[in-house]
């Protein structure tokens, strides 16, 4: 195995074990804590649409030969899309977590007290609208064009499949805001991991890097491979902005009140974070905190 190769499988294997592992410790954390108080069930929700999403657009740049043939025809310098096994088998587990963490937030499977229990009419509007925004797409190239998608110069089959990972761009952009709301306003970043976001910020880059590599490896398509794959590109990008935010409320602005809460916890247990969480918070007559974020109700 050469040099370039070598360091190629190290930062894709290292990239697809912290963003995989980053998937378990606030479930983990939950169930340890049998609650969810002090996180939303926003973030989990709209993450596995975006994991779905990212997982039909990677199953279609990584297996479909008319997908494959169609990118290779727009992006002659570099024909190969920079999709591995890495990938698609990356996109079935974070399925499968994101949707363990979301069913966390279902009192009859988990019996988990809870904090703020509705994913909100938000949240709710732009997965409907991402739905609807692919059907139609979908029967734009299916029905009005005359090769029905199949010419790679015009509307195509693969420009449906850009349009899928679209969304988990979107859900990238908006997944974190309810919960850094949530955590600006609890002023506090007690119930979250702040070790998922430790992780998440090692895969992003390690993943802008991994692509950027691709890129220039294979083929010698230079940035051409990596404007080829502007979802996976941005999405590190955001990742990174965002996991910066997470660690300075949690290290920096918040951190005070962190520890008073782990101090509390320690002491009281359960109680004593349930008692912190909702210590000068509004809560409806059904025991949920109030933040002032729309949570549908």
């Amino acid at each position: 195995m050469t040099s370039p190769e070598a360091i190629r499988f190290a930062k894709f294997t290292s990239r697809t074990t912290s963003w995989s592992l980053s998937f378990y410790l606030q479930p983990l954390l939950n169930l340890r804590r049998r609650s969810t108080a002090g996180t939303t069930p926003a973030f989990p929700f709209i993450n596995t649409l975006g994991y779905i999403s990212y997982f039909i657009s990677t199953a279609a740049f990584y297996a479909s030969p008319l997908i494959r043939t169609q990118y290779a025809t727009r992006n002659p310098s570099a024909p190969t899309p920079t999709v591995r096994l890495n990938d698609l088998v990356f996109t079935i587990h974070a399925v499968i977590m994101s949707t363990i963490a979301w069913t966390q937030f279902a009192p009859r499977i988990w019996g988990f007290a809870q904090g703020a229990q509705c994913v909100g009419r938000t949240m709710w509007g732009i997965a409907v609208g991402c739905i609807l925004a692919i059907v139609c797409v979908t029967l734009f190239v299916g029905l009005g064009q005359r090769d029905r998608g199949f010419d790679a110069e015009t509307w195509a089959w693969i420009d449906v499949i850009y349009g899928i990972s679209y969304i988990k761009l979107l859900v990238t952009v908006v997944k974190y805001i309810p919960q850094v709301y949530t955590n600006w306003v609890c002023r506090s970043t007690a119930g979250w991991n702040i070790g998922q976001n430790v992780l998440d910020l090692v895969g992003a880059v390690l993943s802008v890097a991994q692509l950027v590599m691709d890129s220039f490896l294979d083929g010698g398509g230079g940035w051409s491979g990596v404007l080829g794959n502007p979802v996976k590109f941005a999405l590190g990008n955001v990742t990174v902005v965002f996991d910066v935010i997470f660690l300075l409320q949690h290290y920096v602005w918040f951190r005070g009140a962190r520890e008073e809460a782990e101090g509390k916890e320690s002491e009281g247990g359960e109680e004593g974070e349930r008692r912190r969480l909702l210590d000068g918070r509004e809560v409806d007559g059904r025991g949920y905190l109030y933040t002032g974020v729309d949570s549908g109700r």
